[in-house]
């Protein structure tokens, strides 16, 4: 704790910076400039950092404690309807707002891809974004949350289940077969229909994100 530490998610992604707080299944790091909230299931390293770059006293934004030991679930419900940044997939980031939080997974309002759905083992990381900064704006005026029209299912195989006979987009479409017509969901394999009407079968457990359009 109070110790300057590097932390390696992946092969590409990695933090130095101080760790200010600690929980069964969360770190929580300040690397000069945010607080990066980091479940612990995506940590495959910690130890001391021997970068020489000074840290300075953490500042900035964290997110709201109301008791004193935190955890991965109790994080995203404290950031719900704040302006924050998530990691889920490759090098892009995702900018919005966490609107429900639900047993392995939350409902996330993308100015950019609107409502998604994001499974809890894929979340990387996330970070509280400037409060005092409107979004994509040049004024000081909210920008509009528009919540999803359709009440979450309690478990992430059911909300996708809800989807069936939709066009969706799995993990932003980082693969052109991850976009088609979601025909069903059975024993865990997602059936598509991609654009060429191929049928591709995807396994649920390593899907990380979803909209539909």
């Amino acid at each position: 704790m109070n110790k300057k530490i590097h932390v390696k998610i992946t092969p590409e992604i990695y933090f130095d910076g101080i760790l200010t707080d600690i929980g069964d299944d969360i770190v929580v790091l300040f690397d000069g400039q945010r607080y990066l909230y980091i479940p612990l299931v995506h940590v495959h390293k910690i130890k001391l950092s021997r970068s020489d770059e000074e840290i300075g006293e953490p500042t900035g934004f964290l997110l709201p404690k109301q008791t004193e030991s935190i955890s991965y679930h109790t994080i995203l419900t404290n950031a719900k309807m704040l302006f924050i940044e998530i990691h889920v997939l490759g090098n892009q980031s995702l900018h919005g707002y966490i609107t429900d939080v639900l047993n392995d997974y939350f409902v996330f309002y993308s100015p950019i891809y609107k409502t998604m759905y994001i499974s809890l083992d894929h979340l990387k990381w996330l970070t509280p974004c400037n409060q005092n900064i409107t979004p994509y704006t040049l004024n000081k005026e909210l920008l509009p949350v528009k919540p999803s029209l359709t009440i979450a299912s309690a478990s992430w195989k059911e909300q996708l289940k809800k989807l069936e006979n939709n066009f969706v987009v799995f993990d932003m479409g980082e693969e052109s077969d991850k976009i088609g017509l979601l025909k069903k969901i059975e024993n865990n394999l997602i059936e598509l229909i991609a654009a060429n009407g191929e049928t591709v079968h995807l396994n649920l457990t390593h899907i990380k994100s979803v909209h539909a359009p």
